[in-house]
């Protein structure tokens, strides 16, 4: 058995905290954001960004 399960939360915990650091967004719209978009940095920076204009 792989730990890919592992990797791919290990991926998504350090996405989620470079997202959150760049674009000064929540935990939890930086987990959201991921879940719609997946892992393209460009969009989910934009997106990010976007949403920490509206606060």
């Amino acid at each position: 058995m792989t730990d890919e399960p592992s990797k791919l939360q290990s991926t998504d915990n350090a996405m989620v905290g470079r997202l959150m650091k760049e674009a000064t967004i929540t935990e939890e719209q930086a987990r959201e954001l991921i879940a719609l978009i997946g892992y393209e940095w460009p969009s989910l920076l934009r997106e990010a960004r976007l949403l920490a204009k509206k606060r």
